[in-house]
C-alpha cells in the first residue's frame, strides 16, 4: 500500500472515519438508540455474576473446570498463564501509541477495501445502519509494512513488541486448545493437523474505545461471535466487555482482572465439538470518562485444513451437525451470511438424530 493517501481515497472514506477523541456530542451516525431507549447499552445487563476465573498452574481439576466453563459460558478468564505482566503492559503502550496518532497519519496504514490487515473500523460495521464507537488495527504475521507507514523513522520498537506478543500468544493458544479439546476427551492423536509448533494460524486485533459523550446511546462493538477456534483477549483496566448468558437471557459484564486474560470459544471450536461448546456472543460497550483498549489474539486452524465435528464426538445418537469447512471458507461465509453463518454450514440431521446441542449463530469479528 502506498504511504500517501490519494484524494479519491480520502473522499471515499470521509464519511466513514471520525476522530472520536475530538467529538463532544454524539453524532446521529453513531446513535444506536434514541435518548429514551438505552436497549443496546444496558438491556438485562448484570454485574454481579460473570464468567469463571481459572488458575492454569494451581488447579488439579483444570480440564473439568475448563469443560464446565466452555459448556455453560463459552468463555472464561485465566490467571497464571505464563504471559509476562511486562509484555501485557508493553502491548498496551504499543496500542496507545498507535491510536493516539493523528487521524491523517493512521489512515496511511488504512486497511484496503478487500484487505485483512491495517487500520480501520470493525469489519462487521457494514451490516449495521449505525457506526460503532471504536477503531481497530489488524495484524496478520509481521506488522512491519504498516508500522513503517505509521512511524517512518521509528517503527522497530512497535514491531518488536507485536512479534514478541504473537510468539507468546501462539504458545498459549496451543496449550489452551489442547485443554479445551482435552476436556472433551480429545487427544493429539484425534487432531493430528494441530500437532507441532506451527499448529495454527492467527491474527492480532487491537481495539480502541475512546471515552464517549453519550455512552448509553452508543455501541463500542456490536454483538458477535468469533470465527476462530479460540480467542485470547487482553483488556486494560477499563470495563466494557460483556457476554450473553443464554440461561438468564442477559448481558454479563466481564470485569478486568489485573494480569488475567479472557478466553472464548469461537465458531470453529463449536463445530469441532459438534455443538457441545457454544461460540459465545459478546460485545463491547463504552463509558463517558475512560478510554478502553483491548488486544484480541484470534487463533484458528492451519490454512487448507477442513474443520468438521471430531469423529470421537460423533455416533448414532450424536450425528455430525456441521459440514467440513476451512477457516478461509468460513470467513467468506460469514462475510456473506453474517449472523446466519453457522446455520448455513449446518447439516440436515433427521429429527431422531438431534441432540441437545445448541446452535449459536455468529457474526464476523472486526
Amino acid at each position: 500500500m502506498p504511504s500517501r493517501i490519494s484524494d479519491s481515497f480520502r473522499a471515499h472514506h470521509s464519511q466513514k472515519y471520525f476522530d472520536l477523541n475530538l467529538i463532544k456530542e454524539l453524532p446521529e451516525s453513531h446513535a444506536w438508540t434514541s435518548s429514551s431507549d438505552d436497549h443496546y447499552a444496558s438491556e438485562n445487563s448484570r454485574d454481579f455474576d460473570s464468567i469463571p476465573v481459572i488458575d492454569l498452574d494451581n488447579n488439579n481439576n483444570v480440564l473439568e473446570h475448563i469443560g464446565h466453563a466452555c459448556k455453560k459460558w463459552g468463555a472464561f478468564q485465566i490467571i497464571n498463564h505464563s504471559i509476562p505482566e511486562k509484555l501485557l503492559q508493553a502491548i498496551e503502550v504499543a496500542g496507545q501509541s498507535l491510536f493516539s496518532l493523528p487521524m491523517q497519519q493512521k489512515l496511511k496504514a488504512s486497511r484496503s477495501p478487500e484487505g485483512v490487515t491495517g487500520y480501520g473500523v470493525a469489519r462487521i460495521s457494514s451490516f449495521f445502519p449505525k457506526l460503532m464507537w471504536s477503531e481497530g488495527f489488524t495484524i496478520v504475521g509481521s506488522p512491519i509494512e504498516h508500522a513503517r507507514q505509521l512511524w517512518p523513522k521509528d517503527y522497530k520498537k512497535f514491531c518488536e513488541i507485536i512479534e514478541e506478543y504473537e510468539k507468546e500468544m501462539e504458545k498459549l493458544a496451543g496449550r489452551l486448545m489442547w485443554l479445551m479439546l482435552g476436556s472433551l476427551g480429545i487427544t493429539k492423536e484425534d487432531v493430528k493437523w494441530a500437532f507441532g509448533p506451527k499448529g495454527g494460524c492467527a491474527a492480532l486485533q487491537l481495539n480502541s474505545y475512546p471515552a464517549c459523550p453519550d455512552p448509553g446511546r452508543a455501541m463500542g462493538l456490536a454483538a458477535h461471535t468469533d470465527s476462530t477456534i479460540l480467542t485470547i483477549l487482553h483488556q486494560n483496566n477499563t470495563s466494557g466487555l460483556q457476554v450473553y448468558q443464554e440461561e438468564s437471557s442477559g448481558w454479563v459484564t466481564v470485569p478486568p482482572i489485573q494480569g488475567a486474560l479472557v478466553v472464548n470459544v469461537g465458531d470453529l471450536l463449536h463445530i469441532l465439538s459438534n455443538g457441545s461448546y457454544p461460540s459465545i456472543l459478546h460485545r463491547a460497550i463504552v463509558n463517558r470518562t475512560q478510554h478502553r483498549l483491548s488486544v484480541a489474539y484470534l487463533y484458528g486452524p492451519p490454512s487448507g485444513v477442513r474443520v468438521s465435528p471430531l469423529s470421537k464426538l460423533v455416533d448414532q445418537k450424536h450425528p455430525p451437525l456441521y459440514k467440513a469447512v476451512t477457516w478461509s471458507e468460513y470467513l467468506g461465509t460469514k462475510a456473506k451470511h453474517f449472523d446466519k453463518a453457522l446455520s448455513s454450514v449446518r447439516l440436515c440431521v433427521p429429527l431422531s438424530g438431534f441432540t441437545d446441542a445448541k446452535d449459536h449463530n455468529g457474526v464476523q469479528v472486526g
